[in-house]
């Protein structure tokens, strides 16, 4: 299995329209050969203080999205990319205010999971 991660710093200010772009999605992925699942984490900067074990706010870190997407196989993905959905998912392309960097594509090739699946809140 592998996992694409893009890595997206989203200026200050811009949070709310870059998630509602992703609420408002198409869902093209979903239907994509070899697509397993997709997830986007909002971040959440937090440092931990070693001397206390006490966690506050990391005013100093912005933190990144992490768009996260699940493959069968790096073929699988790869032919995502070069398929007319993709080009299409893709076509209606953000402001380039909303970004306050570069985005940073990582793959990670999984060799071990003990995963169960979580219950995660539901958004209201």
């Amino acid at each position: 299995m592998i996992v694409v991660t893009n890595r997206i710093p989203v200026a200050e200010g811009h949070e709310i329209d870059f998630e509602d772009r992703f609420r408002q999605r198409a869902h093209l992925v979903d239907r994509a050969p070899g697509f397993i699942r997709n997830e986007v984490h909002r971040p959440k900067p937090m440092k931990l203080n070693h001397e206390t074990g006490e966690w506050s706010k990391d005013t100093e870190n912005l933190g990144y999205y992490e768009v996260k997407t699940w493959w069968r196989t790096f073929d699988d993905f790869c032919a995502w990319t070069r398929s007319e959905a993709f080009a299409e998912a893709h076509s209606k392309r953000p402001p380039k205010e909303m970004f306050r960097g570069k985005n940073q594509l990582i793959i990670h090739e999984a060799f071990l999971s003990t995963a169960r699946e979580p219950e995660l809140p539901m958004e209201e």
